[in-house]
Formats: C-alpha cells, structure tokens, sequence
C-alpha cells in the first residue's frame, strides 16, 4: 500500500509574465525540499516539443509527498500562504490562474478481499 501523494500545481501567468513567475517558483524549492515527507518539489516549464500539446498553464510544479498529511503541513507554510495570497489572489500577482490537483498510485479498492 502506498499513501504517496502526486501533485500538479499548474500557473497560468499573465501575460509578458511567465519566466518572472517561473523564477519566483523556482525560489520556493529549496525550503520544500527540507520538508518532512518531500519526496520531490520540481517546477517545470511546458516546452514545444512534436509529441506534446501545448495548454495555458505553461508552469507546472511536479510533487511527490510521503502522505496526505505532509502534503498538507506544506500547505500551511506561511511562504506557501504567502505566494498564493500575492501572486495567485492579488490584483497585482503574476498568475491569472492555478490549478492544483492531487493524486494516488493505489487502485480502487485495492485493500478489498479477494475472493475466487
């Protein structure tokens, strides 16, 4: 059984904005990745590439945690906080739109008895 957490935090900056939002992003690593229960805190940027689509959420952070509880111990960071009260809410942050979305690697039901 697993209880990994996967999460995709996508930004969609405003316009003429996106490598000043990638930068402030990037600058939220380094104190992720001291985290209890970090197990990967990556920001990435789309690229053009012929096997791949583009979309409006050109930044896109990938992670892992050990579990839904230090996933949301993260959350409640103040720099976490922080970011999205002056980027994400502000009239005058960097980002039209996030899109933060979490996953498992368990199937359904993946504990239920089998019976043949």
């Amino acid at each position: 059984m697993s209880s990994r957490v996967y999460v995709f935090a996508q930004f969609k900056p405003k316009e003429g904005k996106e490598a000043e939002l990638f930068e402030v992003l990037k600058a939220l690593e380094p104190d992720a990745h001291r985290e209890e229960g970090c197990v990967q805190y990556t920001v990435t940027r789309q690229i053009d590439h012929p096997s791949a689509t583009r979309n409006d959420y050109p930044i896109v952070f990938n992670e892992i945690w050990q579990n839904a509880a230090a996933w949301a111990a993260h959350g409640r960071r103040k720099q976490i906080q922080q970011f999205f009260e002056t980027q994400v809410a502000a009239e005058t942050g960097l980002v039209v739109d996030a899109k933060v979305t979490a996953y498992t690697d368990e199937g359904y039901d993946y504990d239920a008895p089998v019976f043949e």
